[in-house]
């Protein structure tokens, strides 16, 4: 699961607004993602990090169906989406804190499972409670249909995107005393006339961010354990190896001496 990613609130991001839609019961959330976009793009430029233009069509699809998702929920909510497919064979993995606006994610191209099904797992924490996860089965390659099937059977509620836009997306999502006619039956076509013809009413604007958190010291976290167990099988001859963020895929170096120096800090401030 996430955890907290403080990030500056000067920094610019993403709005993303969300409507009520007066007389249908559902809630619209939109947005450009140009911006956000760009940020993932410098992303993978910083860290060198290669996607296979495939993979990275059906990645901005769901980070923009992640995003709106995110917009629409409390604030106290920190969520990751894992979308398996197997055909393509890929994961995409997505993570957010709502507290913070901030939402980042990967592409895993490797060592990905052959499973008899595609598959869904969202976890889901709200303030103090515990981590909540859910699994549905997916079909097809579209991450946007794969979050309109996660809607319908694990948030028992029904929800529909669309792609508005070269780079704009619109979620729709029923609320009680839906007009499910309505909502089932809106087409491309349909969406770019909503604000002419239904009476849309702003809710809110929220700003979310590219933004991981990740950093030497979390890198520093996750070898502990590795390095206690097996110092020479981690390093081997190396002075330093390269890790990277299970989360974003950022590249982190770090030496055998810092580690070690981390593990005497540890031992001290908490001896066994």
């Amino acid at each position: 699961m996430p955890e907290s990613n403080p990030v500056n609130p000067a920094e610019p991001g993403l709005d993303v607004r969300t409507y009520f839609v007066r007389n249908r019961n559902v809630l619209l959330a939109r947005a450009d993602f140009s911006d956000l976009f760009v940020d993932y793009y410098l992303h993978l430029a910083d860290h060198k990090i290669t996607v296979a233009p495939g993979h990275d069509v059906m990645f901005k699809r769901a980070l923009a169906a992640f995003t709106l998702h995110s917009a629409s929920q409390p604030r106290n909510v920190m969520t990751a989406w894992t979308m398996n497919f197997q055909q393509p064979l890929v994961n995409l993995f997505l993570t957010g804190d709502n507290e913070f606006g901030s939402v980042t994610g990967r592409v895993f191209a490797e060592d990905v499972k052959v499973l008899p099904e595609a598959i869904f797992y969202a976890d889901v924490v709200r303030g103090r409670q515990p981590s909540r996860r859910s699994m549905v089965n997916v079909t097809g390659s579209d991450p946007l249909a794969a979050v309109e099937t996660f809607y319908t059977q694990s948030e028992q509620r029904a929800a529909r995107y669309f792609q508005t836009g070269e780079e704009s997306f619109a979620m729709l999502t029923e609320h009680p005393d839906c007009d499910m006619e309505w909502l089932q039956g809106l087409t491309p076509g349909k969406m770019a006339q909503i604000d002419h013809d239904e009476t849309l009413v702003l809710l809110e604007t929220r700003v979310q961010r590219w933004h991981c958190g990740c950093n030497q010291e979390r890198m520093l976290q996750v070898l502990l354990p590795v390095m206690q167990q097996d110092p020479d099988g981690l390093f081997g001859d190396d002075p330093k190896i390269e890790i990277r963020c299970p989360r974003c895929a950022a590249r982190h170096a770090v030496t055998r001496e810092a580690l070690e120096a981390y593990a005497a800090r540890i031992h001290d401030r908490y001896p066994a």
